[in-house]
């Protein structure tokens, strides 16, 4: 498994820079978007970027050797799901007071707040005790739902309220994040891996230098963004809120401005139910969502235990499953471009078959007494190749079906089921592998394999659902093919 990891990665590294050097040739030329051109919006994109990637890069840091730090402390896999399943548990209570929080305390203190309880959670896995640890992980669902929020919710205020720029320049600093995203990703499964097994210094490594950069991304957010709000004469909160007049002070909301979001907030919420249950395309979108995602926090649970014991480098495997991600991206844009014209609805089809295959290998290389390690490791990059093509489509369909001023709402009540789906299957499994479902850990890993099987069945069955149903559906299709053929 050693050399296999190594060959894997140099490998799909190459495939990654051939694929994406076939998607921009595949691109048309086009003159360089009035964007780029701006000085202005470029350097305050690079503000924005400069905090946003080192609060991905520590989040990142975190992902190679969270399950082997909870085996190196000695604790049992039904202990370990339950940890996982605490911060999945906390996702789902924080994700809705992640949304409330940046306009009840200003978006800039909830991005020094991410920063702050991020670096709490990386400073509990110096622990051994368990209930730090649940602690560690409920600190790291409230950092994760943070993470998915409140610099999206910076970002866009300054470009929109502040900075008067053009709504069309959003996506421009996205694409950008979203590319850095997939490097930072790769690297620090590199990064982590030298650290913890070249350099000898443990699993818990990767999460202590995470805390630096959390630092780091605080001082960017406390000193560079502050500056750039008190330059541009912010509100600290929504209008007619305090002004900030320098760049560490703390606005304090009035209580008719926190009643207000908390107003707002539930409004947006009730708006995002009525949208999801009045169109049946928002609906089939939301269950292919939950479906598909959920099976992916298991995913991450399970990738560890089930090669860890043959020993590769879990920073390279890390790298490699990331790498396989980076390819199946560029595949789309690939796919999508002039030249082969695929549909986002096509792409996702065989996103969510990819993922239906790669399971349907785990349930038979996790056969207990009967392993095969590298079967295994190649069904999970096949996943992380439908990962990779998945994510693009999923964004296009929920642009095009899901209302702009109404998407924030649906898509919180689409993380809840993803979340208790992920919660009961890791329940499932802790109830197999500590002895309560009747069966050894092997066994208890095979059968969540197959219930992941299935769940990944009932996607496809929800994919050809929404196909049948748009069929005829342009604002489903991408500019320029409408009216090509069927979906």
């Amino acid at each position: 498994m050693l050399v296999t990891a190594y060959l894997a990665f140099v490998l799909l590294a190459a495939l990654c820079v051939g694929l994406e050097l076939a998607a921009r040739r595949a691109l048309p030329p086009q003159p360089a978007p009035t964007a780029v051109a701006n000085p202005a919006f470029r350097g305050f994109q690079t503000l924005f970027l400069r905090g946003y990637l080192l609060a991905l890069w520590a989040d990142w840091l975190q992902g190679p050797y969270l399950y082997k730090l909870y085996r190196h402390y000695s604790f049992l896999e039904s202990q370990i799901a339950i940890l996982y399943v605490c911060g999945l548990a906390s996702c789902v209570l924080f994700s809705p007071v992640a949304t409330w929080l940046p306009q009840a305390i200003g978006r800039r203190n909830a991005c020094l707040l991410f920063c702050m309880a991020y670096s709490a959670c990386c400073l509990t896995k110096l622990s051994r005790d368990y209930f730090i640890l649940i602690l560690g992980r409920v600190l790291g669902g409230l950092s994760t739902s943070l993470l998915s929020t409140v610099f999206e919710a910076w970002y866009v205020h300054r470009h929109l309220d502040v900075r008067d720029f053009p709504r069309e320049w959003i996506p421009s600093t996205f694409t950008r994040a979203a590319g850095w995203n997939h490097g930072l990703a790769v690297a620090a499964g590199l990064v982590a891996n030298l650290l913890a097994e070249w350099a000898g210094l443990g699993p818990v490594a990767p999460f202590v230098l995470a805390i630096p950069c959390l630092g780091a991304c605080g001082w960017v957010v406390l000193w560079d963004w502050g500056k750039e709000e008190a330059e541009g004469g912010l509100l600290g909160g929504e209008k007619g809120g305090p002004l900030l007049t320098s760049p560490g002070t703390v606005p304090a909301m009035a209580p008719a401005s926190r009643v207000s979001a908390r107003v707002r907030f539930w409004r947006t919420c009730l708006e995002g139910l009525r949208c999801l249950l009045s169109d049946r395309r928002v609906m089939l979108l939301g269950g292919v969502q939950a479906l598909f995602e959920s099976v992916l926090y298991i995913f991450v649970f399970l990738w560890t235990p089930v090669l860890d014991p043959h020993g590769p480098p879990l920073g390279i495997v890390f790298s490699c499953l990331m790498a396989a991600s980076m390819v199946g991206s560029a595949l789309y844009r690939l796919a999508t471009s002039a030249r082969y014209r695929l549909q986002p609805g096509h792409l996702l089809c065989v996103a969510v078959l990819l993922a239906f295959f790669s399971f349907f290998m785990l349930t038979f290389s996790t056969a207990p007494g009967q392993p095969r390690p590298r079967e295994s490791f190649l069904a999970f990059l096949l996943l992380e190749l439908g990962c990779g093509l998945y994510f693009p489509a999923v964004s296009f369909l929920q642009g095009r079906v899901i209302p702009e001023e109404r998407r924030a709402g649906v898509l919180a009540w689409f993380r809840l089921p993803l979340h208790l789906l992920a919660c009961l299957g890791l329940l499932a499994l802790h109830g197999e592998v500590s002895g309560t479902g009747g069966g050894e850990a092997g066994g208890g890993t095979r059968h969540m394999f197959a219930g992941c099987t299935g769940m990944m069945l009932a996607a496809l069955l929800a994919v050809v659902s929404l196909f049948t149903l748009g069929r005829n559906d342009a604002e489903l299709r991408l500019e320029g093919t409408r009216g090509e053929g069927d979906m």
